[in-house]
């Protein structure tokens, strides 16, 4: 026969296991919730790109004074496919640029802030341009193409390569992508092919901050 005693002791024991049990659920509805957030927010990123996202965080507080409104990418896409013309008219492709790091722009004689930032683009292809890095800036007027090399030429842009996309289509396939959201559009991409970094609007990009922000992306 149990004693009084014995007996509260174990209604005691009963209760504590009965609320453990209560908590230890709702701990794991919780943790159920947040974890299919977590996935929603964060999706899987592609395998080649998995050392973008690590650059990315790396780069993060870099981000700031003249490029402050560069977003380090959380969930970096590749971006191999992306399609357009060398000054001789042959197609490429940014996977030609495999192996090296790239600063893509898109910009437009009809864009007066894509005109302004040229020059900036310009003097940064010769600072840091070369083997392990180059400016990629490529034209999208839909019209008569001359008018950029004209462009080009007649505002002293010596050190970038030509490039071109009369059907503007590069700028469609990356706001697709949610990487386009005006002109100019830039993005920086690490030598896999994978988004770092991407810029909706100028920049001063041969400033200390932008040169710093790069060389770091280059390892130096």
């Amino acid at each position: 026969m149990t004693s009084p005693m014995s007996a509260r002791d174990l209604a005691k024991k009963r209760v504590t296991v009965m609320l453990l049990g209560g908590i230890a659920g709702v701990a794991a509805g919780l943790a159920g919730i947040y974890g299919i957030g977590m996935v929603m927010r964060n999706p899987a990123v592609p395998q080649a790109c998995q050392p973008a996202a690590q650059l990315a965080q790396k780069l993060q507080p870099l981000a700031r004074g003249e490029v402050a409104a560069l977003a380090p990418a959380k969930s970096p896409i590749q971006v191999t496919d992306l399609a357009f013309r060398d000054a001789s008219g042959q197609d490429r492709k940014l996977a030609d640029w495999n192996g090296k790091t790239v600063l893509l722009n898109l910009w437009a004689t009809w864009c007066a802030p894509c005109k302004k930032e040229m020059p900036a683009l310009d003097e940064l292809q010769k600072k840091l341009g070369g083997t392990d890095f180059e400016v990629v800036a490529v034209n999208i007027d839909t019209r008569d193409p001359e008018k950029a090399k004209t462009w080009l030429k007649d505002n002293g842009i010596t050190s970038l390569a030509y490039y071109a996309d009369p059907t503007a289509r590069i700028f469609q396939v990356l706001k697709e992508k949610g990487r386009a959201f005006g002109m100019p559009t830039t993005l920086l991409v690490d030598k896999n092919g994978c988004e770092v970094a991407t810029l909706a609007g100028p920049a001063e990009w041969a400033s200390g901050d932008a040169v710093k922000f790069i060389q770091t992306a280059l390892g130096k």
